[in-house]
């Protein structure tokens, strides 16, 4: 888990981002040192939980090992994820994340709501890694 992008599970998942107190410019992931936007002379930044669901900006599949410096285990067969990009109209802003494990580009189209939820990004026998992914409604 990466402190301090994420808080709570179930349907208390939610990013947190930061907001200028000048600007009103939301920001994930979180910025804690200066505003950045450049138009901004610059204020307080404060935590803010982001939007639970928003609508797919765009969307593809990764269908192919990366090369180094990814980390990965080259004695397991790679497996094919979905990214997402997704707008979140009230923040101003697009977040990039995988979607839920069996999700593929078949089942998505611009425009379509989805949530974010707790995700597991690599576990072993001694840690699980939490990140976030994005779920679609479909009228949840």
């Amino acid at each position: 888990m990466v402190a301090g992008w994420f808080i709570g599970d179930g349907d208390g998942f939610r990013l947190l981002g930061t907001r200028c107190s000048a600007c009103a410019s939301v920001f994930f992931p979180r910025e804690d040192a200066h505003c950045r936007n450049p138009a901004c002379p610059g204020g307080d930044l404060k935590e803010v939980p982001l939007s639970r669901r928003g609508r797919v900006w765009s969307y593809t599949d990764s269908r192919y090992r990366p090369p180094s410096p990814y980390v990965t285990d080259p004695e397991l067969p790679w497996e094919p994820y979905t990214l997402i990009a997704v707008e979140l109209a009230a923040e101003g802003l697009v977040v990039l994340g995988q979607a839920v494990p069996g999700v593929t580009v078949g089942d998505l189209a611009v425009g379509m709501e989805v949530e974010v939820v707790p995700g597991v990004l690599h576990e072993d026998a001694e840690t699980v890694w939490t990140t976030w992914q994005w779920r679609p409604t479909r009228g949840r």
